[in-house]
């Protein structure tokens, strides 16, 4: 990029301020057979993570030196016969913040997130189809959302919130029609919420200013649209030769926490077209 009068003096530094982060992680795992058909897993992962930084752009005053140790679990158990496995799964995860967390928490520094995860599930495979369905249910303690908010380089900023969960059925299936013929797809439908938040808002036109608080219960989390479906059919009618017809639906997605739909992105289709030629060897 060339500018005439740039107004950015000539080896000029944006910033200039170091960070680190530690990461260290032990992880173990076992699965067995029970009896027949029935097989059992069990998975343990620790992580160490330390964030220290000198500082940043807006705030080079404020430093950060945290550190974080989590036991992430996860245990199930599965029954498989005749092409059909059914599976259910239980585990605990914790996330520790990212470095634009801390630079956004000025004056309340974010907490680490911890998901507990519950799923169901069945698939089925043969040599022509296959298909699943699975139910989960995930619950958040301090889930870190974005709000709408962004920062001086248009990046979403992130808040916690104490009570939150995302809940949904995902399926999936593909077809294998003939040698030159193939179709897959899947949706996922779900429910993604927040118990619990506060808005506030700035009030200009009051004789003092001051900030208008406003509690929301049970509204949606910021851009996670309650049905996402994709599907593609892939075709390959000569040799080297691969046309694919892959398409999209997403729905509504709320730009924050509050589920305006004033404030929302609608739901859009996006159909794609692609040919494609290997070359020969």
């Amino acid at each position: 990029m060339w500018a005439e009068q740039g107004g950015v003096p000539s080896d000029y530094k944006w910033y200039d301020l170091t960070a680190f982060k530690s990461d260290r992680s032990l992880f173990a795992k076992w699965q067995r057979n029970i009896k027949g058909n029935w097989y059992a897993f069990a998975d343990v992962q620790y992580r160490s993570v330390r964030h220290t930084m000198n500082g940043f752009r807006k705030n080079p005053t404020l430093k950060v030196d945290r550190s974080f140790d989590f036991v992430n679990p996860k245990a199930g158990i599965s029954y498989q016969k005749n092409g059909y496995n059914f599976y259910v799964s239980y585990a605990v995860a914790n996330k520790e913040p990212n470095r634009d967390d801390f630079e956004a928490g000025l004056t309340n520094q974010p907490k680490h997130e911890q998901l507990q995860d519950v799923e169901l599930g069945i698939e089925r495979k043969t040599a022509k189809y296959t298909w699943g369905a699975t139910f989960y249910y995930m619950h958040y303690r301090n889930q870190l959302i974005v709000t709408g908010q962004i920062n001086d380089v248009g990046a979403y900023n992130r808040v916690n919130v104490p009570n939150s969960y995302r809940m949904g059925l995902e399926l999936q299936g593909s077809y294998q029609f003939n040698h030159w013929l193939q179709a897959n797809a899947n949706i996922a439908l779900s429910q993604n919420k927040i118990k619990q938040f506060t808005e506030y808002i700035d009030n200009y036109d009051a004789p003092v200013f001051k900030q208008e608080a406003i509690v929301h219960n049970n509204t949606d989390i910021a851009f996670s649209p309650n049905i996402v479906a994709n599907y593609q059919v892939t075709a390959k009618p000569i040799k080297h030769v691969s046309l694919a017809l892959p398409g999209k639906y997403v729905g509504r997605q709320y730009l924050d926490n509050t589920q305006n739909k004033a404030r929302s992105l609608q739901a859009f289709f996006v159909q794609d077209v692609r040919l494609s030629y290997q070359l020969p060897n």
